[in-house]
Parts: structure tokens; C-alpha cells; sequence
């Protein structure tokens, strides 16, 4: 077991492709995907979990990744908003989002559509109230939740009409 402090070198396996990546025990799994890895999508704002805007999925499940050590993500699934479209096809979600100008200054964006992705992964026909308890832990200064409610209903809509992408 290495010394506190220690750097260890730990495989995250993000977006389906594993990094192997020396990590100081301290850091954090959203300062490793920005700072070391470059996965810039993966917003930082408040860092101590109040804002959730740097909430990625950790084996299907909303995570803070300001809160949650890098080191301690070892072994498990993370999906960043990077890994969501195919190639230049966006995820219904994430076309939801444009199509339904849910989008403002764009800072809790990857975290809405991630917790959306989760919602929609374990319920395809969400009521407006799952969706609303759904992201419930990611803060929005900027849109008022409506178009962003909106634009989930709508991807849930189209997921469910079988978009291959989904």
C-alpha cells in the first residue's frame, strides 16, 4: 500500500477506453479527467457538491466528480459527456438539448444531459416530476429548467421511437 501522498498509478477506464494514469491520492477524478487527461467537458465550478456541474456517470450512476477521488475510481465504467455521441452523431439527448435551445451559458449542460442519460437509461417514459427530481442536483443559473425539462421529455420521446444511436 503506498505511503499518503504517495502518486500511484491507477487504469480509469473513461468512455470505454482505459488510461493508465500516475495519480496523487488527494486528487480528484474531475481534476484528472480537466487537468490530466484534457476532458474539458467535465465542468468544475463550486467544488465542495453543491452545484453538481461536475457530475459524470460512474457504472450507469451520477456521480460529483469533484467529491470523488481518482483513486477510488479504479476499476469502475466512467462516462463523460466527451463519450456520449458517436463519432459526430449526438446522442438524442444531447440533440434534444440544441433542438430545444436548452442551452444557455452551457456550464451545467454535460452534467444535465449525463443525469438525463441516466434517468433515461432505467426509465423511458419519465413523468415530468422524475425528470425534475432527476436533476434536481444540478444547478442551472441561466435557463430556468423549463427547456431543459423539455428537452429531455422530447430525447425519452425519440429514444423510445428506436434512434439507433441511443
Amino acid at each position: 500500500m503506498p505511503k499518503t501522498g504517495e502518486p500511484k498509478l491507477v487504469r480509469l477506464n473513461i468512455n470505454e477506453v482505459d488510461h493508465d494514469v500516475v495519480v496523487e491520492p488527494r486528487w480528484t477524478l474531475s481534476y484528472v479527467l480537466r487537468e490530466r487527461l484534457g476532458l474539458t467537458g467535465t465542468k468544475q465550478a463550486c467544488g465542495n457538491g453543491e452545484c453538481g456541474n461536475c457530475t459524470v456517470l460512474i457504472d450507469g450512476k451520477p456521480v460529483l466528480s469533484c467529491l470523488t477521488l481518482a483513486i477510488e475510481s479504479a476499476g469502475k465504467k466512467i462516462l463523460t459527456i466527451e463519450g456520449l455521441a458517436k463519432g459526430d452523431k449526438l446522442h438524442p439527448i444531447q440533440q434534444a438539448f440544441v433542438d430545444k435551445h436548452a442551452i444557455a451559458c452551457g456550464h451545467c449542460t454535460p452534467a444535465m444531459i449525463l443525469t438525463a442519460y441516466a434517468l433515461l437509461q432505467s426509465r423511458r417514459s419519465p413523468t415530468e416530476e422524475e425528470v425534475k427530481r432527476a436533476i434536481s442536483g444540478v444547478l442551472c443559473r441561466c435557463t430556468g429548467y423549463v427547456k431543459i425539462n423539455d428537452a429531455i421529455l422530447a430525447a425519452a420521446e425519440t429514444m423510445r421511437k428506436g434512434d439507433k444511436n441511443a
